[in-house]
């Protein structure tokens, strides 16, 4: 597998270009074709190598477990969904490449796949965040029920009392900052701050970061065709 075509259906899918300015999606360690000394990569105008890859481990997250996980699993590529800040210099003999607010923002993307996964149809969408319109309201309670499938340590905030729903917003990820701005009924993201709870006009809930995004490796899998050469990291939240 040469690891720039593959990135290729990455960034066809999930624009390198719209990602938030941020943001540091793209490659974070590209090891240069062995062959070549003076390497410049492609993003300098430099020569393209091919260089192929056996296996590539997809994560949420980076971390020294993950690092250990695709070693010991022979894989020599990691495709996460979180970028990284900093790279350790022992994690620089492995490929990493992620793709983060681009793949939150593309159609079918980590928000569009949480929906997916609920059972629900998304209706509209505004940038980061997606709109599901019901056509007939739920209770608050059918609304956790469904949301406990995929995190069963949930936490909601009802200030208002309400007890039906019948539009939903959703942001994977950390979302607070869109909650005012979203008309909807209810709000489901993760990472909910203590004042932004108490000023919610909506039922929201915080499903968790982690959990928010778990489907994004197996999205990154999906969409670059890689089957049994790809194995979806084993992951979980850092919170007991």
């Amino acid at each position: 597998m040469n690891k720039y075509e593959i990135v290729r259906k990455i960034e066809e899918y999930a624009p390198l270009e719209t990602q938030e300015s941020w943001d540091c999606s793209g490659w974070e360690v590209d090891i240069p074709h062995p062959e070549i000394k003076d390497f410049d990569p492609p993003s300098r105008g430099g020569y393209l190598p091919v260089h192929e890859i056996n296996k590539i481990l997809f994560a949420l997250t980076v971390t020294d477990k993950i690092i250990e996980q695709a070693r010991e699993k022979g894989c020599d590529m990691i495709i996460s969904h979180h970028p990284l800040f900093y790279v350790p210099l022992n994690w620089k003999d492995i490929n990493i490449y992620s793709a983060h607010t681009n793949l939150d923002k593309t159609e079918g993307g980590t928000t569009d796949r949480l929906i997916k996964e609920l059972g629900f149809i998304k209706t509209e969408s505004y940038e980061f965040v997606r709109i599901v319109r019901l056509e007939n309201p739920i209770t608050v309670e059918e609304l956790r029920q469904r949301l406990l499938k995929i995190s069963p340590k949930l936490r909601y905030i009802n200030n208002y009392d309400k007890e039906k729903i019948q539009s939903i917003g959703f942001c994977a990820g950390s979302g607070s900052e869109f909650i005012s701005e979203t008309d909807t009924d209810a709000f489901v993201t993760g990472d909910l701050k203590f004042h932004n709870a108490l000023d919610c006009r909506q039922v929201v809930f915080d499903i968790g970061h982690f959990e928010s995004e778990i489907f994004a490796p197996q999205i990154l899998k999906e969409i670059t065709g890689v089957g049994e050469k790809g194995v979806i990291a084993d992951e979980k939240s850092p919170f007991i």
